[in-house]
């Protein structure tokens, strides 16, 4: 079945499917790209034909955690599952409370890049997609470097009171406009399409943010965040992909990739 992602007729037209806010946008010809025509996948964790052929690569092949390591760490995936396809949180607690999971990091580093990920949140639950992340001893989590695409339950979870911390959103920087969020426990589909300087994020088919990195804007977007205490966040052009292990029942699968 072939599929056309809404919104670039808006996007063509500047009327805005994607919020403005006061952050800086741009529709380059790169950013329309993005949204074309494809073919969608032919079952959990594969490629069409067309996709192979266009450069789309796996990132989670349905049965291993191989190609994905613990933030720091290459050894094994604490309280990640792979159950019934899925990428799958267990989420483990302390006694505290606190989750002593670990945050799944992608083993190749991307530039450029288009990133399709489903993914589905239990109730009341909170996790993230991040990308940009560089691995270093030099900064203590992969949000210390890496902006977030936020992934959410709107209805129950705490943090659904933030307009900046609602699912789509560009966490804490950019609330994600219109809302298309589906409810906890039903699949989501993502996508992150970075080229350059340009950032545009799709949530369920339709463009919710759409921003230029590292400009005035961006500078000042971070200044205002809570990102402002950690000077290297989203100043890489090249990182890691990341899931955020937020002590909440979670499920990523169809994960893929596209190097631009």
């Amino acid at each position: 079945m072939r599929l056309l992602i809404p919104g670039i007729l808006a996007m063509l037209a500047g009327c805005g499917q994607a919020p403005s806010n006061g952050e800086h946008t741009a529709a380059t010809s790169d950013t329309v790209n993005a949204a074309t025509t494809v073919t969608a996948p032919s079952g959990a964790n594969e490629l069409t034909t067309d996709e192979k052929n266009n450069g789309w690569k796996l990132l989670f092949d349905g049965k291993t955690k191989s190609g994905w390591h613990s933030y720091l760490n290459k050894g094994t995936l604490i309280g990640w599952k792979v159950e019934d396809g899925s990428l799958y949180l267990d989420s483990v607690a302390d006694k505290n409370g606190h989750s002593i999971g670990d945050d799944p990091v992608s083993d190749g580093e991307y530039e450029n890049f288009d990133l399709k990920i489903d993914w589905k949140i239990s109730k009341g639950g909170n996790s993230g997609v991040m990308f940009g992340v560089k691995e270093s001893k030099e900064f203590d989590n992969d949000y210390f470097t890496g902006p977030e695409m936020q992934v959410l339950d709107n209805k129950d979870a705490e943090d659904a009171v933030n307009p900046k911390h609602r699912a789509g959103d560009l966490y804490d920087l950019i609330t994600s406009k219109p809302e298309t969020v589906h409810p906890a426990g039903e699949w989501n589909s993502a996508e992150i399409y970075k080229n350059k300087d340009s950032l545009v994020l799709f949530l369920n088919g339709t463009a919710v943010v759409k921003t230029m990195l590292w400009d005035a804007n961006w500078k000042k977007l971070v200044a205002g965040s809570k990102f402002k205490a950690w000077p290297s966040f989203g100043t890489y052009k090249s990182g890691h992909i990341a899931l955020q292990d937020h002590g909440h029942h979670v499920w990523f699968k169809n994960i893929r990739i596209k190097t631009l």
